[in-house]
C-alpha cells in the first residue's frame, strides 16, 4: 500500500478521498488555490502546498504546479477525483511518466474512454449499441444541420472530452445549430480544457442508468451495481439511486455484462462508470466516465463497500477480493442521493448562489450519511463547482430511503447561500418520482418548482424605516408550550442575542415578522425598470446586443458564466438597448447592471 498520496483536487471529493485515506494510515497531500487556502480539504490533509491563482484554470488545471507539487511532497500515488484531470490522458501520462502512480486507469483506457467519440466506436466494436450520432468532430454548425435534418429534431451536441451535462446543449432547430455549438465548445474548453464536440439523436423520454465497474491487473472486471440517475436539470444530476427503480432483472443483468465488455475493451483498470440511457425496454451505451463518479456513495451503501478503498488496492497492485457472484450476495436495500448545490431553484432557474455559509448543521439518524466539502464559515466560490455536500440514505426498500431522504433534508441546515434542497424536497414528494414514473426530462418537463423559494437566512434586511435588521430564531413559551419563532431585530441588538436551533431548510417554517430575502430569483432586473441586472457573481463570456437593439421580453441579453456553468441574462421587459454596462471577461457582482432598455 502506499505511504503517501496527492489528492490533484478539492471540495467534497478531496475530503472524501482523505478520510479514507487516514483510515488506511496512509498520509495525505491537499493542494489549494488563494481562494482554498483554509477550506476543509487542506484543514483535514497532512500536508498541504499552495498552487496560487483564483480559476480553475491557474490553480487546479496547471499541470505544471501540480506535478511540482508531487516531486516536492515525495508522494507515491496522486487520486485524480472528479473533473479537473480526472479524465486527461496527459496529465495522468505525466504522472506515470515520472514513477508515481496513477489512481485510475491507464493512460491509453482514457484516451479511448474520455473522448466520448473514441468510446462510442470502442463500445461499437465490443458489440454494444449507443445512441445513434455521428462520431466526428464538429467543426461547423451544417454538420449539426445535416444530422438534424436526417435523423430529425432535437438532436444533442456533446464535449466529447467532458461530462456532467458541462459542454452540453439540445438543438431543436436549425436556427439554433450556430448559437448552440459556439456555446457548448465554449463551456467544454472551459470545463476540460477541449473544445471538441460531437452531435447525436437526443431520445424524447429515456432514464439515464449507470453500471458501476471494477478492473484489476489480474484480469478480473466486475460489475457493482446499477444507479439511477434520471433527475436531472440542465443536464446536471439531482438525485441518484441505486438499484434503478422499476428495472427488469434481465435487463439489469444484460446491461452489466454489456459495461463490462467496454471496460475490457480498452484495457481498463481500477473504477469506472459506463452510462447508458434506457428507454422501452432497450438500452443505449451513452459513454464512460473514466473516474469515480459523484454519485458512488449509493453504491458502497447498497453492497457495503468503500470503493475509494478497493481503488487504492487496485492500484497498488492488489486483486480485487469479490466475484459477480459474491458482489451479486452483497446486495441490499435501497440508497438514495441528494446533491446539495449553490443554487437557487426559485421558479425552476437553479441559479448559481455563492457566498459564505454561515450556518450548517448536518442531520443524523440511522441510515443517514453526508459528504461535504464546506463547513460552517467557508466560502462557496463562483470560480469552482457548487456542490456543497451529498447526503445519502439507506433503506431496506425504495420507499423507505425516499422517506428517510426526506427527513434528512428537513433537518438539514444552511444558511447565507440559497440550495437545491427546496427542488429535492418537492421531487421526493412527487407521486411520479414516488412511483418510479420519471425520466432525465421530468424534471423540467413537468415538474413544477413554481411555488417553491430558497431563502438565504441569516444575512440582513432592510427594515420599513431603513435600518438594518438581522434573522435571528427565537425560543418562546406561551401557557407553557414552547415555540421557535423567526424574529428581524436590528443588528446592534440582535448580536446580542441569543441564537436558537431552528428548523431547517424545507421543515416546518416558524412564524415571523418579514420575510426572509432570496437570492437570484430574477433573470435580468425588476420588469419594466429597464435596468437588466445579473442575479449572481460571475465572469461576462459574451455580450448578446448592441446599443440601439430592438428586444424582446426573454432575449438574452448577455452570457453570465458562474460557478463552471453558462447562463443567460434575459430582458424583461422590450425596447431598445440604450446602454451596454459590461463587456466579455468582466467580473460582476449581484445586482449589477449591465445593460439599460429604453422605450
Amino acid at each position: 500500500m502506499f505511504g503517501k498520496v496527492l489528492i490533484a483536487n478539492r471540495g467534497e471529493i478531496a475530503v472524501r478521498v482523505i478520510r479514507t485515506c487516514r483510515e488506511l494510515g496512509i498520509a495525505t497531500v491537499a493542494v489549494y488555490s488563494d481562494l482554498d487556502r483554509d477550506a476543509l480539504h487542506v484543514r483535514l490533509a497532512d500536508e498541504a502546498y499552495a498552487l496560487g491563482g483564483t480559476t480553475a484554470a491557474e490553480s487546479y488545471l496547471n499541470t505544471e504546479k501540480i506535478l511540482e507539487t508531487i516531486k516536492r511532497s515525495g508522494a507515491e500515488a496522486v487520486h485524480p477525483g472528479y473533473g479537473f484531470f480526472s479524465e486527461n490522458t496527459d496529465f495522468a501520462r505525466a504522472i506515470t511518466d515520472m514513477g508515481v502512480t496513477f489512481i485510475g486507469p491507464p493512460p491509453g483506457a482514457i484516451e479511448i474512454m474520455g473522448d466520448k467519440i473514441s468510446s462510442r466506436v470502442a463500445a461499437e466494436e465490443a458489440g454494444v449499441s449507443g445512441v445513434p450520432g455521428d462520431n466526428t468532430v464538429l467543426t461547423d454548425p451544417q454538420q449539426v444541420i445535416d444530422f438534424g435534418t436526417a435523423q430529425g429534431w432535437p438532436v444533442a451536441i456533446k464535449a466529447a472530452f467532458g461530462g456532467g451535462g458541462r459542454g452540453m446543449r439540445v438543438v431543436h432547430s436549425a436556427e439554433e445549430a450556430a448559437g448552440a455549438l459556439e456555446s457548448a465548445q465554449s463551456e467544454s474548453l472551459k470545463g476540460f480544457g477541449r473544445s471538441e464536440c460531437y452531435v447525436e439523436r437526443y431520445l424524447t423520454w429515456p432514464r439515464h442508468v449507470e453500471m458501476q465497474v471494477f478492473a484489476d491487473t489480474h484480469g478480473n472486471t466486475i460489475w457493482i451495481g446499477e444507479r439511477d440517475c434520471s433527475c436531472q436539470r440542465r443536464h446536471q444530476k439531482l438525485i441518484e439511486e441505486s438499484p434503478a427503480p422499476d428495472f427488469p432483472d434481465e435487463i439489469r443483468q444484460a446491461m452489466g455484462a454489456a459495461a463490462v465488455k467496454v471496460a475490457e475493451a480498452c484495457g481498463y483498470i481500477n473504477a469506472g462508470t459506463v452510462e447508458f440511457l434506457y428507454q422501452d425496454g432497450e438500452f443505449f451505451f451513452l459513454e464512460m466516465n473514466t473516474r469515480l463518479q459523484v454519485e458512488h456513495p449509493v453504491t458502497e451503501l447498497t453492497v457495503g463497500l468503500d470503493l475509494v478503498e478497493l481503488q487504492l488496492r487496485v492500484a497498488a497492485g492488489e486483486a480485487i477480493p469479490y466475484s459477480q457472484d459474491e458482489i451479486a450476495a452483497r446486495r441490499n436495500g435501497h440508497a438514495m442521493e441528494a446533491r446539495i448545490n449553490a443554487e437557487d431553484p426559485a421558479g425552476g432557474r437553479f441559479l448559481p448562489s455563492p457566498g459564505k455559509i454561515t450556518r450548517f448543521r448536518r442531520p443524523d439518524g440511522f441510515g443517514v450519511r453526508t459528504d461535504a466539502g464546506y463547513d460552517e464559515g467557508d466560502e462557496v466560490s463562483q470560480y469552482y463547482d457548487n456542490l456543497v455536500a451529498k447526503l445519502i440514505v439507506w433503506g431496506t426498500d425504495r420507499d423507505q430511503a425516499r422517506r428517510r431522504l426526506i427527513r434528512a433534508l428537513e433537518e438539514t441546515e444552511i444558511e447565507g447561500v440559497a440550495t437545491t434542497i427546496p427542488a429535492h424536497l418537492a421531487i421526493l414528494r412527487h407521486p411520479d418520482f414516488a412511483a418510479g414514473q420519471h425520466s432525465t426530462k421530468w424534471v423540467e418537463d413537468r415538474l413544477d418548482l413554481s411555488g417553491i423559494a430558497a431563502p438565504v437566512l441569516g444575512g440582513p434586511v432592510e427594515g420599513a424605516d431603513g435600518e438594518t435588521k438581522v434573522q435571528r430564531d427565537v425560543d418562546v413559551e406561551v401557557d407553557g408550550r414552547r415555540y421557535s419563532v423567526k424574529v428581524w431585530v436590528p443588528e446592534g441588538v440582535a448580536a446580542a442575542a441569543p441564537v436558537g436551533a431552528g428548523p431547517g431548510a424545507g421543515g416546518k417554517a416558524a412564524g415571523g415578522t418579514r420575510p426572509a430575502r432570496t437570492r437570484g430569483a430574477a433573470a435580468g432586473g425588476a420588469a419594466g425598470s429597464g435596468n437588466v441586472t445579473v442575479p449572481m457573481q460571475g465572469t461576462i463570456v459574451k455580450v448578446l446586443v448592441a446599443v440601439g437593439d430592438t428586444v424582446e421580453v426573454g432575449q438574452p441579453i448577455c452570457i453570465l458564466e458562474a460557478m463552471k456553468m453558462e447562463n443567460h441574462v434575459n430582458a424583461e421587459r422590450a425596447g431598445t438597448i440604450k446602454e451596454i454596462l459590461a463587456a466579455a471577461g468582466q467580473a460582476v457582482a449581484t445586482g449589477d447592471v449591465v445593460a439599460v432598455i429604453g422605450d
